[in-house]
């Protein structure tokens, strides 16, 4: 089976191999753009970068699945929360979707969004160290490193495979 995903961020990466570790599989990973905002500002948009990614993915990839991971942050009564979610695209099927983990971002680093910057740059700055996104994530720094941001998307990788094996099976 050939799995294509939509993004080169190590993370992400990881992430899909992890879910897929149980089965034979070839890996491709391009770098597919999501068709949002660089910075997403709800649930809505970031499910829709995720199957852009996917519906990218399995097409320029020409492979069996693709994959598509997104994240973002959702606005709420209690204030800015980080979310993520993810889209696995199979020929001639509609995209399968999943979403993760929500923290609550701090005020300090909300106001940098909403002020139009992106999340991955502000931690940076915030954490005072490089490569946040491609690491242990916003996730990974308000958790104190108990969730990084491979697992938060392996666990939405997870919900993904297994909703599409038990589709695979009600055939």
């Amino acid at each position: 089976m050939k799995i294509v995903i939509g993004s080169k961020n190590p993370a992400k990466i990881a992430a899909v191999k992890n879910s897929f570790s149980h089965q034979a599989a070839e890996f491709c990973s391009l770098d597919i753009p999501s068709g949002v905002s660089e910075q997403p500002f709800s649930d809505e948009e970031t499910i829709k970068g995720a199957i852009n990614r996917a519906e990218g993915a399995l097409l320029e990839g020409n492979g069996d699945i693709g994959i598509g991971l997104e994240g973002g942050v959702q606005e709420t009564s209690y204030g800015l929360l980080i979310c993520n979610w993810g889209a696995l695209a199979a020929p001639g099927k509609e995209p399968i979707i999943a979403g993760g983990a929500r923290i609550l971002l701090p005020e300090e680093v909300v106001g940098r969004l909403r002020a139009g910057k992106e999340l991955g740059p502000v931690m940076e700055e915030y954490a005072k160290k490089k490569n946040v996104s491609k690491q242990e994530g916003a996730v990974g720094v308000f958790t104190d490193g108990r969730v990084n941001r491979t697992e938060m998307f392996t666990h939405v990788m997870n919900l993904l495979v297994g909703q599409f094996n038990y589709h695979q099976k009600q055939k």
